[in-house]
């Protein structure tokens, strides 16, 4: 057992680019609250406010690498365990307990994102489950999550979090403050009510980082009416736009639960409608128009947006 004099807290976890949870948040709230925070990434994150866009998971040997060289030199007497997605890490994490002997291990299983993206499988929960979970002084759960790890409601070693995932970040801050007061002396029911008041505190605040998504949104739809007979490609908007395509996927998605290329071909077949309907302009003429390369070309998008070729929808209408 360490001797619990330094508040050292190794914090091994995923990278989060916003800073609102994973590795970054750790080491803030480690900070704030008079810890020394070290630490170990288990994954790179692509991620904004909108959500994650990629992962990269470490490989368990450069996780476990960083891991050693920690607990080797400064012995931290808590570890706080994040979001895990490899499972070989599972077998080489409780190796390392075994052989370094933390006082405290408090495991926070990151499920899912505040965005609501599954982050494991249920073969990773499993591993989890049986070799991780039994080594741990406390696991912090969401209680809507619950149902995916704990088998035993009863075990004293559960802590049940009641928030859902609107706030980013909030049930990690709340599992780095209690791994602080841990390696501060704190016995564990003292640091569960202290770490409760800090996440309390972090929820009348409020302040998480707002990204420009919705303007956003609103500016493509814009660009799209002026330029929709022009262009009808995805990059085009975004480079108007000065964003990434990704980024403008993520954007459509989260306004209107639609990628992009939905929205502008919905667009262009709503335009090719009224041009049928209220004008005497030929197919041929509005192909053109519309910036098509042929009639051909605009029936066959519009058959595939309608169901019906344009003569079939202008007889229709007689």
């Amino acid at each position: 057992m360490k001797k619990l004099d330094n508040n050292i807290v190794l914090t091994i976890t995923g990278s989060d680019s916003t800073g609102e949870s994973g590795e970054q948040a750790d080491v803030r709230t480690i900070t704030s609250l008079g810890g020394r925070p070290v630490s170990a990434i288990t994954s790179v994150t692509v991620q904004n406010t909108v959500g994650i866009q990629q992962f990269y998971d470490l490989p368990a040997s450069i996780v476990m690498g960083q891991i050693e060289a920690i607990m080797n030199d400064v012995e931290p007497s808590v570890l706080k365990i994040g979001m895990i997605r490899r499972p070989e890490l599972v077998e080489m994490l409780a190796q390392a307990i075994v052989r370094y002997q933390p006082n405290y291990v408090v495991f926070h299983p990151v499920l899912m994102s505040s965005r609501g993206e599954r982050l494991m499988d249920d073969d990773l929960a499993m591993r989890i489950r049986n070799q991780l979970m039994p080594l741990c002084s406390l696991i912090v759960v969401r209680r809507d999550e619950a149902g995916w790890l704990i088998q035993n409601g009863n075990d004293p070693r559960i802590v049940l979090l009641d928030e859902g995932p609107s706030l980013h970040g909030q049930a990690n801050a709340f599992s780095s403050a209690l791994a602080t007061f841990l390696s501060q002396g704190f016995g564990n029911a003292d640091a569960i009510r202290k770490a409760n008041e800090y996440a309390a505190r972090l929820i009348l605040k409020a302040d998480n980082l707002q990204g420009r998504s919705q303007q956003l949104y609103n500016d493509f739809l814009n660009q799209l009416e002026r330029h929709l007979c022009e262009r009808t490609d995805v990059q085009f908007y975004a480079d108007l736009l000065n964003v990434s395509s990704r980024y403008l996927s993520q954007v459509c998605r989260r306004a209107a639960g639609r990628a992009p290329k939905s929205i502008i071909d919905e667009r262009m077949a709503a335009y090719i409608t009224m041009q049928l309907d209220i004008t005497s302009k030929t197919v041929q003429e509005i192909a053109y128009g519309a910036g098509f390369s042929s009639q051909a070309h605009l029936s066959r998008f519009f058959r595939k947006m309608s169901g019906l070729s344009p003569s079939e929808h202008r007889a229709r209408k007689k």
